[in-house]
């Protein structure tokens, strides 16, 4: 393995904040006198086959500038390499970071991991749908809140958060109990009738929601939250229980733990990390320790 830090870019990410956070990045590794080569896509595919060149040099560390997305575009490849990855969090919801107690709101504290951050591997997610496997980092979202995604993605109007909150009252317009059938570990399948079903690698997602409140990035096991069917009045009530994390003890509310969870339902819409996955039917999976992201040191706490 060489002794060069390569530094992967798309400055588009994030309504543009991945370009001045890279910039700050690139800035601060330099200056510590790091050995830097710089790849700077400007659309997924193009990141992807940076990616790729940025990898067969086998630098000693990957640091990636950009959202959950960025990094979720290129995971198959990072899960192929033994190159660990520094994650610089660009992105409008950096959920993963949040998970990983990454800096958020300072790109040079983030790039410094790549010389002092610890190694963590950690897991990943995995959704088998319309004949082919997508990896993921956070949570895969099925009914409603998919739902509001879907709708907000396909929205030209208006612009920024008022557009999710345009989606959200379509959604909640149209809300109806999804029929979901559900196998979890292999099990029969079973009808299980509701709102949404979540199956989290971490605890959020949007930005901070933890609807999968607990689950760890690095315990080989997904967490299965699923919410019964609810009037559009109690979903209302639900989501500020949501926000805080307190949801889990709702009688509408179901928590388990699993390695493998199916789900299909009529008009199923599927999406991780922020992105549109697949519809109808899916099989969602983890492969443990399958990435490997410096983060900072623990801090050591006793009696002064």
């Amino acid at each position: 393995m060489a002794d060069h830090i390569a530094v992967l870019s798309n400055p588009s990410a994030g309504k543009g904040r991945a370009g001045r956070e890279a910039a700050a990045a690139l800035a601060h590794l330099r200056a510590r006198g790091a050995d830097i080569h710089a790849f700077t896509g400007h659309s997924a595919e193009s990141s992807l086959v940076l990616a790729a060149q940025a990898l067969d040099e086998a630098p000693r560390v990957l640091v990636i500038v950009g959202g959950d997305g960025t990094l979720s575009g290129i995971l198959d490849l990072l899960c192929e390499s033994a190159v660990p990855v520094a994650l610089v969090p660009a992105g409008t919801g950096n959920d993963l970071a949040r998970a990983l107690g990454l800096p958020r709101h300072d790109p040079v504290a983030a790039a410094e991991l790549a010389l002092s951050g610890v190694a963590r591997a950690i897991d990943v997610g995995e959704i088998r749908t319309g004949g082919r496997v997508t990896p993921f980092l956070t949570i895969a979202a099925l009914g409603f809140d998919a739902k509001v995604s879907d709708r907000t993605n396909r929205l030209r109007w208006p612009h920024g958060v008022l557009r999710y909150y345009l989606a959200l009252v379509i959604e909640l317009l149209r809300l109806s109990p999804m029929e979901f059938t559900v196998s979890v570990d292999g099990s029969d399948a079973v009808a299980a009738p509701g709102t949404l079903v979540a199956v989290g690698n971490t605890e959020s997602y949007g930005g901070g929601m933890p609807v999968c409140v607990g689950a760890a990035a690095d315990d080989g096991l997904l967490d299965l939250v699923q919410v019964a069917p609810l009037s559009r009045l109690r979903l209302l009530r639900l989501f500020p229980l949501l926000l805080r994390g307190t949801h889990l003890s709702r009688r509408e509310v179901a928590h388990r733990r699993a390695r493998s969870v199916t789900v299909s339902a009529p008009g199923l819409v599927v999406y991780a990390d922020g992105e549109r996955i697949g519809v109808d039917e899916c099989t969602i999976g983890i492969r443990p320790a399958a990435l490997t992201v410096l983060v900072p040191a623990a801090k050591e706490t006793g009696d002064d």
